[in-house]
Order: structure tokens, then C-alpha cells, then sequence
């Protein structure tokens, strides 16, 4: 029987290459994921993989190194190629494809969010300068400015990059565009909490009032009631 992705390059000439390329990588990203081919095993050898799914081994390589890019991949010279333990050794980096994989991640992104979060807001009321509380101003006010739900959602982002910033520590920018970027996949699923944009900066001011007022232990206070508030819609959205 062939392989669902032979018929591509069998029967399809007008089909871009790079079509394929993206589908062979897809594939194997679910077959790795899914334990198919489990972290710390070889890979069978590229002519009987390419064969096995029906297609070149040109396109197989291409594939391959999308995937050692993405870390899930290792090539050892003479040896083979080897799923990568991503668990073990890969990066935050990993965790859009990871939640793009599986939902199930998001409820652990949400966690380190939670905590993250309140921590950036305490250490923002300490070091924040008044130029970075005159910006936290202005960015709250963008919030409840904006003009539908996508937009409500990105303003309240810039927020909570202004947060990270007003810490004056890069490793909690860093952080911030880590946990965000990781559920970009399903952002558009995450949309609720910013449906009415009034409410939205509403939710979001004590966070703001609390760090511009140097009030660190009740910017922590906030910051986790804000985001256990909308975490907690945002995860009724997805069920």
C-alpha cells in the first residue's frame, strides 16, 4: 500500500516541491512527537525511510534539516540520524511546535506564566524608571482603545513586554516573548478575556496602578489575580 504522501511526487508534477517538503516535515514531526520514533533512537537508514514514505531522499533531507533546526534531530557522521531527547536537552524554543502538537501544553505554559508573571510585576514597582511608568501608562491606555478582540489581546501583550522591560533584567524580556510566543499557535482560541476592551484595561490597571505607584508586593498581588482571572477564561475557551 503506499505511503498517504507518495501520490505527491508520483502524480502531481505540478505541485511545488516545497508543498511536499512541508508535509514530509509534518509528518515526521507527528511520528517523533507521538513516540514513533522515540527520543534516543536512530532513524532506519534514509533510503528505507525515504521509501517508507514514498518519497525522495532529497526531499527526506530537506525535511531533516528543518527538524535538526527545530532541535527534535541529530546527524552523527558515519552513525546515522537520532531523535533528539528534546525533553531532556531542547529549549523553551521547542514549545510553539510542542503546543502546536498537542493543547495539553498549554495548561503547563499557563502555569510558568502565572509565576513568571507576578515576579516581572514585583521586580517592574521596584526598578521601573518614569519614563517606563509613563509608557506602562500609555500602553494601558492603547488597551482600552482598541478596537476588536485581536487587537485588545496584542495591546495587553505590549503591557506585559513594557513589565518585563521596567524589570531591567533581559532574561525576563527573554522569558516574556518565550511564554507568549508559545501559544501563538492557538491565540486566536485565547481571544476571550479580550472581547470588550473596557473590561479588558479594566482587569489589567490594578497591575499597572500598583507597579507605577512602586507598590511591589501589591503589584504581585495583582499581577496573579490578572492572570489566574484570565487564564482561567482563556482555558473555557479551549474546552
Amino acid at each position: 500500500m503506499a505511503h498517504p504522501l507518495s501520490h505527491w511526487e508520483d502524480g502531481v508534477e505540478s505541485l511545488p516541491r516545497e508543498t511536499l517538503v512541508d508535509a514530509l516535515e509534518n509528518r515526521l514531526r507527528e511520528d517523533i512527537l507521538t513516540g514513533r520514533h522515540p527520543a534516543g533512537s536512530y532513524l532506519p537508514p534514509e533510503r528505507t525511510l525515504a521509501d517508507g514514505y514514498g518519497v525522495t531522499r532529497t526531499t527526506l533531507k530537506h525535511a531533516f534539516g528543518r527538524l535538526m533546526q527545530a532541535g527534535l534531530l541529530e546527524t552523527r557522521h558515519g552513525v546515522g540520524t537520532r531523535v533528539r531527547d528534546y525533553l531532556r536537552l531542547g529549549g523553551a524554543d521547542l514549545l510553539p511546535m510542542l503546543v502546536r502538537h498537542s493543547p495539553d501544553w498549554i495548561g503547563e505554559v499557563f502555569e510558568v506564566r502565572r509565576s513568571i508573571g507576578a515576579l516581572i510585576a514585583e521586580r517592574a514597582a521596584g526598578r521601573a524608571s518614569e519614563r517606563q511608568r509613563a509608557e506602562l501608562a500609555d500602553l494601558l491606555a492603547a488597551v482600552g482603545e482598541a478596537t476588536d478582540a485581536d487587537a485588545v489581546q496584542l495591546a495587553d501583550v505590549e503591557v506585559h513586554r513594557a513589565l518585563a522591560r521596567a524589570t531591567g533584567n533581559r532574561v525576563y524580556v527573554l522569558l516574556t516573548n518565550t511564554l507568549f510566543n508559545a501559544y501563538l499557535p492557538v491565540r486566536a482560541a485565547l481571544r476571550a478575556p479580550f472581547t470588550d476592551a473596557g473590561v479588558a484595561r479594566g482587569r489589567l490597571e490594578p497591575v499597572v496602578a500598583a507597579v507605577r505607584s512602586g507598590d511591589e508586593a501589591g503589584a504581585r498581588r495583582a499581577a496573579e489575580q490578572y492572570l489566574t482571572v484570565t487564564e482561567r477564561i482563556m482555558l473555557e475557551g479551549l474546552t
